[in-house]
């Protein structure tokens, strides 16, 4: 690191950000890390609230080196954080909200992580600050994540540490084609073209805010854009990792956490055409990715639903969902050592749904291995059985031989 190259360029996309932006500034200041080694690089999206005026107020006075761009509203969070990566200088990014904060460590920490390991992107501890944030990737630091088999996939958000050098030499950028999801898309890039994955779990790095006004950077709402991340999401899966095991357990998150809500509780609130209209972007989604593979390491009631949009079965799909929204509870049903749970059109030869949407699949596994276990001991049984025959037989042949 040159004197003039800061350690991390903090990238801070801002829409109608105030009063949130005083602590979110205040953050950044506040870091162990110190400021000569920080740079701010903080782009108003078309505020009309004064938060370009407060960030160029903080500028003139703050020691960390401050850049401020104000432009017009691009509609969403991906043509600020561009216009900032463009701009960043530092060894590596943080992409950090302008409505969230830093605890005071966070910096030092994900850099110390990532020098020590050599990883590309580090992720840090976050906890929600009047929302939900997710829990379950925090349970303990580690150096080299594995990003199939850990829930690091879980958590795309951009408000993560990334190498600079690894976004320059791909040319990385946010789709800002996309409303929703585009930082699904650029932080999973990272993780499959990067070097390694990082988790910081024994500190809180970061504070994600709930604003009581509801706004944030501008997103396009409706149900369209949802499938149009997730057809993104699956083609970046499909075009790094070959065909199997491991693009299986990557296509679980755009299955689960993008597909899988819009065909939920809501199908029972919205009008017919609306859920046949996303039957019909969800077809090619299907077709192409969803396997046996995927289907298999879903929850029987998860895959149920989506093997019903899978078979273009929208009555089939009211049904199932009705039954899940009020309460009720399937018959379990055992044969041929597997467990099934009966939901609606269980075994219905007018539909044709297959027994493996129903199937418990983690219920079957401890039959399993306790038959394999059976199988163990029995065996071990009889052989000692078949031991003792054998040695009664030889020692009645060596009496009749010596008699």
């Amino acid at each position: 690191m040159t004197e003039n190259t800061p350690d991390v360029s903090v990238i801070i996309g801002a829409y109608e950000a105030m009063p949130y932006l005083v602590k979110c500034l205040e953050s950044v200041e506040a870091q162990t890390l110190g400021a000569h080694r920080i740079e701010i690089v903080a782009v108003d999206d078309g505020s009309t609230d004064g938060t370009g005026e407060y960030l160029e107020e903080f500028a003139a006075r703050s020691k960390v080196r401050t850049r401020v761009v104000r432009q017009a509203n691009s509609g969403g969070p991906s043509g600020p954080r561009n216009t900032g990566l463009a701009l960043a200088r530092g060894r590596y990014v943080f992409f950090l909200d302008a409505d969230d904060y830093f605890g005071e460590e966070a910096l030092e920490r994900l850099v110390a992580m990532a020098d020590k390991a050599g990883t590309d992107v580090v992720l840090g501890k976050t906890v929600g600050v009047n929302r939900n944030a997710a829990k379950s990737m925090w349970k303990q630091t580690v150096e080299r994540a594995d990003i199939y088999r850990s829930n690091v996939k879980y958590t795309l958000s951009a408000q993560k540490l990334f190498r600079r050098e690894l976004l320059v030499k791909h040319g990385m950028r946010f789709d800002e084609s996309l409303t929703t999801g585009e930082d699904a898309l650029f932080t999973l890039e990272a993780y499959l073209r990067g070097s390694g994955v990082s988790v910081v779990a024994d500190y809180t790095c970061y504070y994600l805010v709930g604003r009581e006004d509801g706004k944030h950077l501008t997103k396009t709402g409706g149900y369209v854009p949802r499938f149009d991340s997730a057809k993104a999401l699956m083609e970046l899966i499909a075009a790094h990792v070959p065909a199997g095991e491991r693009r299986n357990l990557l296509m679980l998150r755009p299955f689960t956490v993008t597909l899988l809500p819009q065909f939920g509780p809501v199908v029972l609130r919205q009008p017919r055409d609306i859920l046949l209209a996303k039957l019909e972007l969800a077809a090619p989604l299907m077709a192409a990715y969803w396997t046996p593979g995927v289907a298999g390491r879903l929850k029987t009631e998860d895959r149920l639903r989506l093997t019903c949009v899978a078979m273009d079965k929208p009555d089939a799909l009211v049904d199932v969902v009705t039954f899940l929204h009020e309460g009720k509870q399937p018959q379990r049903v055992r044969g041929w050592g597997r467990a099934y749970l009966a939901y609606p059109h269980f075994r219905d030869p007018a539909v044709g749904i297959p027994d493996t949407a129903y199937e418990v699949r983690g219920a079957a596994r401890p039959l399993t291995v306790a038959r394999r276990r059976a199988r163990r001991l029995a065996g071990r049984v009889a052989g000692r059985v078949a031991g003792r025959v054998l040695r009664r037989v030889r020692r009645m042949r060596e009496a009749r031989a010596g008699a």
